[in-house]
């Protein structure tokens, strides 16, 4: 299920839930990469999986490499889904987008009762020097990784949609810095993996300042892409931060 603007998917349809999750994706990846945790979560946490401009249904649309402004819009598209409370969670760069999305919704009196957020340094800390430079960097980068499979990356064709996309969301990430004092007030949790070559513990202490609320950081084992791997603790954590149900839905309960 899609809304009409094609801004926010819903793989598994929750028609029981009490709650929302609005999930944000990674540079480059598209609403497709929360199918496996959308379907992992209870019958009462529906999850909203958000596909950013120039993605799969969406490949026409131009790219927004505005951090502010691409926060700006999904946070629109949230005000529909306004009959639920809502929690928000965002990966790498979509940790970012996701911190962005929480502050508009406060400002528009529908805070979010959490935000989960990983693998990314905190608002006011920046990417530090882990920007690549130029293409070859990059397809490094996601071949080390393994955020997308090899096998495509050798398609020429695949390779340069790819490129574009990152290109577009590498350019938001890198350009992306919040004041220190810029802050939510809902809950967060870190879901900090142990072997991410991206951040420390310490790194990820840093989002402890931009909340006034609680903070809690829970430790993984894996790398950058760890959500999948550790699906099932992952899903655990949430359930439990949120208060809700922690056993996945049964096929019957998907619409």
């Amino acid at each position: 299920m899609t809304n009409n603007t094609g801004w926010i998917q819903i793989f598994d349809p929750a028609p029981k839930a009490g709650l929302r999750l609005v999930c944000c994706p990674h540079a480059g990846a598209s609403a497709g990469t929360y199918r496996r945790l959308s379907a992992a979560l209870p019958g009462d946490v529906e999850a909203l999986s958000v596909q950013y401009p120039g993605r799969r249904g969406r490949s026409g649309e131009r790219g927004i490499d505005d951090i502010g402004a691409l926060a700006d819009r999904i946070g629109a598209e949230l005000l529909g889904f306004d009959d639920l409370p809502l929690a928000v969670l965002g990966h790498s760069m979509g940790s970012v987008v996701a911190f962005e999305v929480t502050r508009r919704l406060e400002a528009a009196g529908r805070a979010p009762v959490r935000l989960f957020v990983s693998g990314r340094r905190s608002p006011s800390a920046g990417l530090g020097l882990n920007i690549p430079r130029g293409d070859d960097e990059v397809l490094d980068e996601l071949r080390e990784l393994g955020g997308i499979p090899a096998r495509l990356l050798d398609r020429p064709k695949y390779r340069e949609s790819i490129l574009t996309v990152i290109r577009n969301d590498y350019r938001a990430n890198s350009r992306y810095t919040a004041r220190p004092d810029t802050t939510v007030t809902c809950p967060v949790t870190f879901l900090f993996a142990d072997a991410d070559p991206y951040l420390d513990p310490a790194a990820a202490l840093g989002w402890k300042g931009h909340t006034t609320g609680e903070f809690r950081l829970t430790s993984f084992p894996g790398g950058h892409f760890f959500l999948d791997q550790q699906l099932a603790a992952v899903v655990a954590t949430i359930t439990a931060d949120l208060g809700v149900g922690s056993t996945g839905r049964a096929d019957g309960d998907r619409a």
